[in-house]
């Protein structure tokens, strides 16, 4: 229920954008740096605060990160200008990656290690509950009560989470304090590292198309603004196959895993622009594209932390430090791309960069044939 929250407090100005950027007078390539701001934010300082705050009880952590997430949400709805925005999505950043790094390291230390990929993605159903419910009614709802509106709501679901957790969460051991410099230790390894690269140009490839999403279906497909969120959901639906399989899948062939799911990221994204006339065909290639998308959000976790000796907390707060850098490029290319040749655009850029990334699982695994990364 965190994990819903943590996501939709994160991706929920996707489907804002649009009457974001009208409300408060900018373009929708300047609303999108907000998801770039986030994204980077949690790419630059998400390590080093997990690093320091790995060690603590993990029921206080986690209550403490929803408040931190309801107050923000608060400060988002109030905020008068761009620049408040930029604050109030700054600081849920910071505590952003510190939940996923220590909260996949509790799932796995309570499933056991041969269970890793079930396990978190048992947590990764946060990403999938929020892309069927949290964003999409979000979105709905700003049709409601406007987008400040949605913000609150965020803000009182996060307190309300942050209540449970405090009287319904049992207290769990944290994992011996590692110094700061064992703990860095990981950065060492070349395998390590190639995993950590790769993870940012799938999730470049992702969120070059899906930061505009909503913005394309609007203006380039012609579905009514107050649909928006139901096709949302739609998108969402079918991504809660995608988290299953990716969680069954990806204990065995990490990287042959990553590459199928990039494969068919490519052939969803680059469908859905070709078809964005044709409601079925559209329909159709969404739904490959939502399974794959939310499939690689499990699959890049796993491998990342897999491909890690020690520090595992760490090494997953790195692959979602990664995984937002690419965000934050995703959502500039996709910015660019959309101000140059209108808003398909997006969705082919995007398909080309999930092409590379599928051939760069391939070198990755060429280059580092370890018994860690596949089996």
């Amino acid at each position: 229920m965190a994990a819903f929250i943590v996501v939709t407090t994160e991706f929920l100005i996707v489907g804002l954008l649009p009457a974001m950027a009208r409300d408060l007078s900018i373009s929708i390539s300047q609303a999108g740096l907000l998801v770039t701001l986030f994204a980077f934010t949690v790419m630059c300082f998400g390590p080093m605060l997990t690093a320091g705050l790995a060690h603590l009880e993990r029921k206080r952590l986690f209550v403490i990160i929803l408040l931190v997430f309801a107050g923000s949400n608060a400060l988002a709805a109030v905020a008068p200008n761009l620049w408040v925005l930029g604050l109030a999505r700054f600081l849920p950043a910071l505590a952003l990656p510190v939940f996923w790094g220590t909260a996949s390291e509790t799932a796995t230390q309570l499933a056991g290690p041969e269970r890793a990929g079930q396990a978190v993605s048992s947590v990764y159903l946060g990403i999938s509950a929020a892309m069927l419910f949290g964003i999409p009614l979000g979105t709905l709802a700003s049709e409601a009560l406007g987008w400040r509106g949605a913000f609150w709501l965020l803000a009182a679901i996060s307190l309300l989470i942050a209540m449970m957790l405090q009287f319904g969460m049992p207290a769990v051991r944290s994992p011996q304090r590692l110094r700061m410099g064992e703990q860095l230790r990981i950065l060492r390894d070349p395998a390590f590292l190639a995993n950590l690269a790769l993870s940012v140009l799938v999730f470049t490839a992702m969120f070059t198309a899906y930061t505009y999403l909503a913005d394309t279906l609007e203006k380039a497909a012609g579905v009514p603004k107050a649909q928006v969120g139901w096709w949302l959901m739609g998108f969402g639906a079918v991504g809660l196959a995608g988290n299953f399989l990716g969680g069954r899948w990806v204990d065995r062939h990490p990287l042959g895993v990553t590459a199928l799911f990039c494969v068919l990221l490519a052939v969803g994204m680059a469908a859905s622009m070709a078809l964005v006339n044709d409601r079925m065909g559209l329909s159709v290639a969404l739904a490959v594209w939502g399974v794959a998308n939310t499939a690689l959000y499990p699959i890049c976790q796993v491998r990342v932390m897999k491909a890690a000796s020690k520090a595992k907390a760490l090494a997953g707060t790195l692959n979602v430090s990664a995984a937002n850098a690419g965000i934050g490029l995703g959502a500039v290319v996709g910015g660019l791309a959309v101000a140059a040749w209108g808003p398909s655009s997006a969705g082919y850029v995007a398909a080309a960069l999930a092409l590379v990334a599928a051939l760069g699982a391939g070198v990755v695994r060429w280059g580092h044939p370890s018994e860690r990364l596949e089996g």
